[in-house]
């Protein structure tokens, strides 16, 4: 890989391992739908007329069917549950467990026949969602079960995104395809945000991480991702979905005292291996894993 795409590589695994910690911040005064509507909206304020200026978005508008469905399956409903679950719970114990995306997008391939499930990706399926029963167990039967199962939806929803994209859309600019999914989310959330505008001035973190959610997380994550698929290619970068819960747990034990043990890491780690072997292709068949789009 080249110097500019490990530069990107490296910036976009930080900037995707952020945003758990800022929703975490954000929660706290703010709305979940409202903050919905502050993303999407001021990161399709930014990207709309980017996507514009370069010809990419009227093949997105002749294509706005679909690219509703992948709307609402990758940003819409996904950042609405993530939002809402960090409201119950720790934002590494999110991260971990959205962590899951890969595995999620094997069950996609099998359940759509786009791919078959060797013993090798079983194996891998059966890992991994071990990981995950270890998390529950120990990290989350003292938390809010109902979070749990909304990530685990949000976990769905990123897997399908990607399906969709492949699907439906594969021959449009990416760019395009996620301001106008920005400004169609906007639109949907407009009406639940005016019932929920916080009655006084959020505080400076919370503000501030409003801001970090905009501008980094959503609009330069997207230009550096769309860079960094151009660089390297789009196998390369799922490897992304590996690097962000490492950053987003560090990042919560580290600056809001998140508690991470044992089990933490053993799931992890369970969920890490059975992501690598479920994703894994046989020789000469195509990767299971489209590279992230809209995360997290």
């Amino acid at each position: 890989m080249t110097r500019r795409g490990w530069l990107l590589f490296g910036a976009l695994g930080v900037i995707w391992g952020l945003p758990y910690f800022m929703i975490k911040v954000a929660v706290r005064e703010l709305h979940p739908a409202f903050l919905v509507f502050v993303r999407t909206g001021g990161g399709a304020a930014v990207l709309l007329p980017l996507a514009a200026a370069r010809g990419e978005l009227a093949p997105a508008l002749r294509r706005w069917r679909p690219v509703l469905v992948f709307a609402a399956v990758e940003i819409g409903v996904p950042w609405f549950l993530l939002f809402s679950a960090e409201t119950r719970v720790s934002s590494s114990l999110s991260a971990l467990l959205i962590a899951t995306v890969p595995l999620f997008a094997a069950l996609v391939a099998w359940v759509t026949r786009s791919e078959r499930l060797d013993a090798r990706r079983l194996g891998g399926l059966a890992v991994g969602f071990g990981g995950v029963a270890v998390l529950v167990g120990f990290d989350v039967g003292r938390s809010d079960v109902l979070a749990t199962v909304s990530l685990g939806a949000v976990g769905l929803g990123y897997a399908l995104g990607p399906w969709v994209v492949a699907r439906r859309l594969s021959d449009l600019p990416s760019l395009g395809v996620v301001a106008l999914s920005l400004a169609a989310c906007t639109a949907a959330y407009a009406a639940p945000a005016a019932l929920e505008v916080p009655a006084r001035t959020p505080s400076a973190p919370v503000l501030a991480s409003v801001v970090g959610l905009t501008a980094a997380c959503t609009v330069v994550a997207f230009v550096a991702l769309f860079a960094l698929v151009a660089e390297v290619g789009a196998m390369r970068a799922t490897v992304i979905t590996y690097v962000n819960p490492a950053v987003a747990v560090l990042v919560g034990v580290a600056a809001l005292g998140e508690p991470f043990g044992l089990a933490s890491g053993a799931g992890f780690a369970l969920i890490l291996a059975g992501c690598v072997l479920a994703t894994r292709p046989a020789p000469g068949a195509p990767a299971l894993v489209a590279p992230p789009v809209a995360e997290p």
